[in-house]
């Protein structure tokens, strides 16, 4: 068995935080959004290769951390693309990944910045047993936020009907960017291009596979964090974190409050300050200020500020 971590968007709703850098290197602990996945990925025998799907822009950053981890499985493959316009879309994306690559196995597919709250071994579990497409299920608990995904009506396991973005949601039950198809499916990417069917979102293909046979989920409770913006993000960190902070030995914290989930990376100063619910990136400093629900990129210095909702681009200096 096979596995592609999807990693080649652009995150332009993360910018400036994401300009420079794929969202999947995102903090999130003491590892990476990624370094989750992967870890999950690397415990199971049964996949034998991972994938890494990314694009030219970020080819370089994906090979020095590849280079520097300890991971055996993952090798990168990439999509020869540097702009969010010049994108194939996801399944226009995997259908050349599995052509490039030779693909011929049971393959999951999994979005690198997801982080989910249950082992990928459970899924490929689930998989197994089902010997169909699968994908895996998640109540987001609102109509509203419902109409951003597939929504998936179930007969049990099996998927009886799918709706991608749909304008009045009957329910809350959506699709998450984490699938796995037999071996034998793998052509009918290739299939359902050349019918000029749309190449963005999975969601169309496994509607597209429902209506030709069986497709199963996997549903699950818990959490499951889409990261796409900074709120997104903060809100993953908050429940990793679950209510208490994270500062690396090598940051220093003098005469400062933190108040929960707070994130403080290697090299960092807070001095008189108070944050709460905030991610401060590397050799970061930050005095008499209050900074709440914000993201610091690195070597940033914030001085005599009272900060909320932002995002602080990398060498940036701002005070009063």
């Amino acid at each position: 068995m096979k596995a592609v971590v999807l990693a080649g968007g652009y995150a332009t709703r993360l910018w400036p935080i994401t300009k420079h850098r794929p969202k999947m290197f995102l903090p999130v602990g003491e590892g990476t959004v990624i370094d989750i996945i992967f870890d999950d990925l690397e415990d199971d025998d049964r996949i034998s290769e991972v994938f890494v799907s990314t694009n030219e822009r970020f080819e370089e950053s994906f090979e020095e951390y590849l280079a520097e981890t300890s991971y055996e499985k993952p090798t990168l493959s990439v999509e020869e693309t540097v702009e969010e316009d010049e994108k194939f879309g996801v399944v226009g994306a995997l259908e050349q990944l599995i052509d490039r690559e030779n693909v011929d196995d049971d393959l999951v597919v999994i979005a690198g910045d997801n982080l989910l709250s249950f082992d990928i071994g459970e899924f490929v579990d689930f998989f197994e047993s089902k010997g169909t497409p699968t994908l895996a299920a998640y109540d987001v608990g609102s109509k509203e936020r419902a109409k951003s995904y597939g929504l998936v009506e179930l007969d049990g396991e099996r998927v009886v009907n799918f709706e991608e973005k749909p304008d009045d949601p009957n329910s809350t039950l959506v699709s998450i960017a984490c699938y796995a198809f037999p071996r034998e499916t793998l052509p009918k990417f290739d299939d359902y291009l050349t019918g000029g069917n749309n190449p963005d979102e999975p969601g169309w293909f496994l509607q597209w596979l429902q209506q030709r046979g069986d497709v199963h989920a996997f549903t699950f409770d818990g959490a499951w964090f889409d990261i796409g913006t900074a709120e997104s993000y903060l809100d993953a960190v908050s429940w990793y974190l679950d209510g208490e902070n994270f500062v690396h030995d090598s940051a220093t914290v003098e005469n400062s409050d933190l108040g929960e989930n707070v994130h403080v990376m290697a090299g960092s100063t807070i001095e008189n300050s108070s944050l709460d619910r905030t991610v401060v990136f590397r050799d970061s400093v930050i005095r008499d200020a209050d900074i709440r629900n914000t993201i610091v990129d690195e070597d940033t210095h914030i001085d005599n500020l009272d900060l909320s909702n932002a995002l602080i681009g990398a060498h940036s200096h701002l005070q009063t």
